[in-house]
């Protein structure tokens, strides 16, 4: 039980990672807040882990807006008195070249993926910093530090989360707050299952291709991502600070010959 007694909030914790996430992390003893714009997988998510005996609150609140995320903040200090561990999780992607990329688009994946990050941590720092301890995991992802094609929107806020680590690592160390990133490859999420269908006449054809990017041959799983942000949470990651943690398989530093 690596989380007894914690308090972790949770982005995006609705699906995916973040769902897979927030189970995990109450089973190792935490109360978790999932945090989600959807009302109906956040709850669904609270629901299986009550259900399975621990502990779940659902907040609905959109991660780009600041009165809702001092709104949440604020209710679940009220509610607990504090927060241990701030996952952002949430995020979205964006397909296309810089010349493909509509100015839409660009605003959304910005907004969502770095404002979305900025917020949650502007209101939950000032109450790590006055409890002195915390935990901040940020969602980055491998393609920080590589080239994938036509994703120019998403590895530009991807790599701007990995830089934003390193200097809130700074900034807060003196108050005794952990804060690091992980770098996932393709994990097999409801959304990447939505882009093969969309993206491919042949979903098969789709998955198989892009098993080839990563050197063990298949795609990651949520729960793979789940164990990496356990270890990253809990106290036996004590002496990472302002770090990127891979979980991508070996895409990032592998090639087949």
């Amino acid at each position: 039980m690596r989380l007894t007694n914690k308090v972790v909030l949770i982005t995006g914790g609705g699906s995916g990672i973040g769902k897979s996430t927030s189970i995990l992390f109450a089973k190792e003893g935490a109360h978790v807040i999932v945090n989600d714009l959807s009302r109906d997988a956040g709850n669904e998510t609270v629901q299986e882990i009550i259900e399975a005996g621990d502990q779940a609150t659902f907040i609905q609140a959109d991660v780009t807006d600041a009165k809702e995320v001092e709104q949440m903040v604020n209710q679940v200090i009220q509610k607990v008195g504090r927060i241990d561990v701030l996952f952002n999780n949430a995020g979205v992607s964006g397909v296309g070249a810089v010349h493909e990329t509509s100015e839409e688009l660009w605003d959304q994946v910005v907004n969502v993926n770095m404002k979305g990050v900025f917020l949650p941590c502007k209101y939950v720092l000032p109450h790590m910093m006055q409890q002195h301890g915390g935990t901040i995991i940020n969602m980055s992802s491998c393609i920080a530090e590589m080239g994938l094609a036509r994703r120019a929107s998403y590895s530009a806020t991807k790599g701007a989360i990995l830089s934003l680590t390193k200097s809130m690592q700074v900034d807060y160390a003196p108050y005794n707050i952990r804060v690091n990133a992980l770098l996932p490859g393709t994990i097999l999420t409801p959304f990447v299952e939505k882009y093969l269908q969309s993206s491919y006449e042949d979903y098969e054809e789709g998955l198989n291709s892009i098993k080839k990017r990563q050197l063990s041959g298949d795609l990651g799983r949520p729960d793979d991502v789940a164990k990496a942000a356990l270890f990253l949470a809990s106290e036996d990651s004590s002496f990472m600070m302002g770090s990127p943690l891979y979980i991508d398989g070996g895409v990032t530093f592998g090639k087949m010959a």
